[in-house]
């Protein structure tokens, strides 16, 4: 079965404006559109450096009580989370096998074979 969410404790937390500390939440698998959609918001034409706070708000689903995760909110997220939470989505959104230019050892005939990525599922 193909796990298409995945839970997350963050390093810090998000302090919500009422104090309220909240540093569980899920993350979703990224969609073609989640990846290609932001590359056309002026925000991400302006500063490609911001196209994270958008993939992270398209697939962030839930932290703590929260009802709404917009790119407002990800911007206030501490250093420590935006980084833990980029890494995530790069782990869980990687591909699990990658092609490799291979040589049979008795023919000499060259192909590709697929492989699978040390790590993956």
């Amino acid at each position: 079965m193909l796990v298409t969410e995945y839970e997350f404790e963050l390093p810090k937390g998000y302090i919500d404006p009422d104090g309220n500390l909240h540093k569980r939440g899920t993350m979703r698998l990224a969609t073609a559109a989640d990846e290609i959609l932001p590359l056309k918001d002026p925000r991400v034409q302006h500063l490609p450096a911001y196209l994270i706070i958008i993939l992270l708000a398209r697939v962030i689903t839930r932290l703590g009580t929260l009802s709404e995760i917009n790119p407002g909110l990800i911007e206030k997220f501490f250093s420590a989370d935006l980084t833990y939470l980029q890494d995530m989505y790069n782990r869980i959104n990687a591909p699990t096998t990658r092609w490799m230019a291979v040589q049979c050892p008795q023919c000499g005939h060259h192909f590709e074979s697929e492989t699978p990525v040390v790590g993956g599922s």
